[in-house]
């Protein structure tokens, strides 16, 4: 028996690559930011990525590579990966939202949607739900939303100004942009020749009730890899969740 909702899931998508990553430097110095592993895992950010879309259904990725392009590029070509990949290099800086207006033109299915990521995310959540809601909201755009932890302890007080309780490293209380989506075909036309689209096309949707949000599963592992010390916490928490 056929799924119906089979149609609605992408197969294709694009992981942005092109970051400096200086914040996480040295480990930047030689590789660009997706290459760098999360110690004791032995995998870089991008394979992990890579295989988690194809868990998800994905046959076909493009890569947007920029810093140390050929070292991601060569990793790639040798590596035994799930699906097929294609890198392009952008001419020059177009921006976010040009960036990915052109890796989505080497996608292989420009009528069909499409999953796109941060090269800097390390998470394990449904796509094909998160696909699922995208094509029941009928929206043109869908954003996984994550609530992080803080990087501070919190305190509760009462009334009366006395500290009641003290919170280590407490769950965000705002849902932030998790740096993964779901995009309709027509989203790619939408985008910016250069430029940032979360500054231009995300707002225009949101206006027209055509963006939706993709809260992650409460369970769900995510996080985003910018700094030294997010590595660091990465290797404790994927260890403990293995145990």
């Amino acid at each position: 028996m056929s799924d119906p909702n089979a149609a609605s899931r992408p197969v294709q998508a694009v992981v942005l690559a092109g970051g400096q990553g200086s914040r996480l430097r040295p480990y930047t110095d030689d590789r660009p930011k997706p290459m760098v592993e999360i110690p004791g895992t032995g995998t870089p950010i991008i394979g992990h990525q890579l295989s988690w879309l194809a868990e998800e259904g994905v046959t076909d990725v493009v890569v947007s590579c920029g810093h140390l392009a050929d070292v991601l590029q060569k990793w790639l070509e040798t590596a035994e990966l799930p699906l097929s990949v294609t890198t392009v290099v952008e001419p020059e800086p177009l921006g976010r939202g040009g960036g990915l207006k052109y890796a989505a033109a080497r996608l292989p299915h420009p009528d069909r949607p499409w999953y796109a990521t941060n090269g800097d995310i390390w998470t394990r959540f449904s796509l094909r739900d998160m696909a699922g809601f995208h094509a029941e909201r009928d929206a043109i755009a869908t954003v996984a939303l994550a609530r992080p932890r803080l990087p501070w302890g919190a305190v509760k007080t009462d009334g009366f100004g006395h500290i009641t309780d003290f919170i280590e490293a407490p769950p965000s209380t705002f849902e932030i942009n998790a740096g993964v989506y779901v995009f309709s075909p027509e989203f790619a036309g939408l985008l910016p020749q250069r430029g940032d689209h979360e500054r231009t096309t995300f707002p225009h949707l949101a206006r027209e009730r055509r963006l939706a949000g993709f809260t992650i599963p409460q369970g769900s592992y995510w996080r985003a890899i910018d700094t030294a010390k997010d590595l660091t916490e990465a290797a404790k928490e994927l260890a403990a969740l293995s145990r």
